[in-house]
């Protein structure tokens, strides 16, 4: 089962190779990060390793036994005990509950690590399988809007902070 690990410069080689493998895949239902990602891939790794040193965003990858990502999830725009959700898993990997499982691993860290009490998440509206994710994890829809012709779906998850001893929840997330 591949392993929730937060973004480290080493990862820079397969996390490309991942970008790269699954392009297409992705393009399909998000916009595509265009050929300038791919072409200055090393300098945006860098550049966003160090916003993540300083709290801006927290990026996990899925690693496989082999070193391979088969996914990622992101936290970005840290402001306020708040953050927005985003991930993608590789076509490889999909219908295995890996995006669940991650996203499930993420709001834990989320609270117990990062100190947010508030995710948010946005899908299209033809994007049953993140739909179907957010859902499982108790992300409750909250409106949509239209974006260059798509109707997006926009989540929300208030989250509560757990005694990692006892699991009751800590009142000053309450």
């Amino acid at each position: 089962m591949p392993e929730l690990q937060r973004l480290r410069l080493d990862h820079a080689p397969a996390l490309l190779a991942f970008e790269q493998e699954n392009r297409a895949y992705f393009a399909a239902s998000v916009p595509d990060r265009g050929d300038d990602y791919f072409a200055h891939f090393d300098a945006r790794h860098n550049d966003l390793l160090t916003e993540q040193a300083a709290g801006l965003h927290f990026f996990h990858v899925l690693v496989g036994g082999e070193g391979e990502i088969v996914g990622r999830v992101n936290l970005i725009d840290v402001a306020d005990g708040s953050a927005e959700l985003g991930y993608r898993i590789a076509q490889k990997a999909t219908h295995q509950g890996l995006a669940t499982r991650a996203v499930r691993e993420v709001c834990a860290l989320a609270t117990a690590d990062y100190a947010l009490t508030r995710l948010r998440a946005v899908t299209t509206l033809d994007n049953i399988g993140s739909q179907t994710v957010l859902t499982r994890t108790g992300f409750v829809p909250t409106g949509e809007t239209l974006v260059g012709g798509a109707r997006e779906i926009h989540y929300t998850l208030g989250l509560v902070r757990r005694d990692r001893e006892t699991g009751t929840a800590v009142a000053d997330h309450l």
